[in-house]
This record gives C-alpha cells, structure tokens and sequence, in this order.
C-alpha cells in the first residue's frame, strides 16, 4: 500500500465534520470541500508516526495536496525533521505552496532555534518574496528566533521596511512589533515613537501590545496615548 493510501485511512478514519466547518470558517478563502477536520493532536500523532516512514519523501515532494489537512500534516512533519539541511530544504520547497495562515503558523521546524546564523540568509530571502505565506513565515521566525538576548535592531529594521498592503502579513508584522516590545521594549519602543510602520500595522500593534500579559500597565497605557 503507498502512503497516500494510508494517510487517507487515517484521516477518514479521524473525520470531523463538525470540525472541518470550524476549520474552514477560521480559514476564509479556502474552499469548504478541502476540509476533512481531522484534529491538530491527532494531525501531530500522524506527524510522528508517518515521519518515520522510508517513503515519507514521496509524500513532501508530492505538491500541491488536495487538503488543508494535508497540508497540516505536511507542516508538523517538516517541523519534526531533525537535520537542518533536510528540513531547510524541505521547508524551501513546501513554502511556494503554503496558501493559508493555519498552515504558514503551524510550520515550526525545531532545529531551526540551533541553527539561527545560518538560517539568517534564507530569512532574508523568503521577506524578499512576493508570495504571502512565504513573508509572513519569515516575519514568524524572526519573532520565534530572533527576539530577547537573540535580539538586534536590525532584525526589527527588516519587518519595519516591509512594504504590503496583504494582511496577513501585516498582521503577522504587527505580532512581531508587539512580542518585541514584550521582549525587548527599549530597543523597539522607537520603533513605534518614530512611526516607522504604516499607519494600520501600527495601530494592531499597539492593541495587541495592549492585549499582552508581557507588558507593564505603564507601558500599555504610555503606548495607548501613541496611536494613529
């Protein structure tokens, strides 16, 4: 039996349609029918499981996927793989085909917090790109990596110059500036006095900003009086 036919099993086997409906309404701009709803725990379970297969390459160079839990699937598999090189290389040829936010978010790989400096070079170029998912996941991994003692203001410089009318990926670089001022306050706070980011992304990220436990009363409230 080929590992499609498997993963199909599995995923039958684990249906939701209850969930699937919850799945597609999170995700607009995905069609209904590419929602099976298997859930995200037992979507890692498989991860595990199918990671470990001989013939788990025909599976991740098999693209595009027919659905979103494939796709799913796909991400926390790649996250597991734990040779940076592999999952570098795997994670370059998924990116084209990320075309939503779940997945862009769920795609974590481990190795890479082992590996930042050399991981710098692709990040630059995946903010480079001009497909969404593949910005968003490099906004995403500068927030992931590349934050506290790891932190440097170059870093914020490049999601500051990012210029996008998308939003998902302003959303994601409004995620970044608000974990920053979480982490790294000083540092990033002139970010936000010199309105270095376009007027929206500015406003989201002192709301959510606002919205973070990490952040001192004092601070939210100075913040507050420097919206847009």
């Amino acid at each position: 039996m080929s590992i499609f036919t498997d993963i199909d099993a599995e995923f039958n086997a684990l249906r939701d349609e209850q969930y699937a409906e919850f799945q597609s309404k999170l995700t607009p701009g995905t069609d209904r029918s590419r929602f099976i709803g298997v859930r995200t725990p037992e979507l890692r379970k498989l991860a595990k499981g199918f990671g470990q297969r001989d013939d788990i390459n025909v599976f991740l160079e098999t693209l595009p996927h027919r659905y979103f839990d494939e796709y799913q699937l796909h991400s926390f598999i790649i996250s597991g793989i734990r040779d940076f090189g592999t999952c570098l290389g795997m994670t370059e040829k998924f990116l084209p085909y990320v075309d939503n936010w779940a997945t862009c978010d769920q795609l974590s790989p481990k190795v890479f917090a082992r590996h930042t400096a050399e991981l710098l070079p692709y990040i630059d170029k995946w903010l480079a790109s001009e497909h969404v998912y593949t910005v968003r996941f490099a906004v995403g991994m500068l927030m992931r990596y590349y934050l506290g003692d790891s932190f440097r203001s170059e870093y914020a410089d490049r999601v500051a110059a990012i210029d996008s009318d998308e939003y998902y990926i302003n959303m994601m670089r409004a995620w970044y500036f608000a974990t920053a001022l979480a982490k790294n306050y000083d540092t990033v706070l002139p970010f936000i006095e010199d309105c270095r980011l376009d007027k929206w992304t500015h406003n989201k990220t002192i709301q959510k900003a606002a919205e973070s436990f990490r952040i001192s009363d004092e601070q939210k409230q100075y913040l507050r009086t420097l919206r847009r």
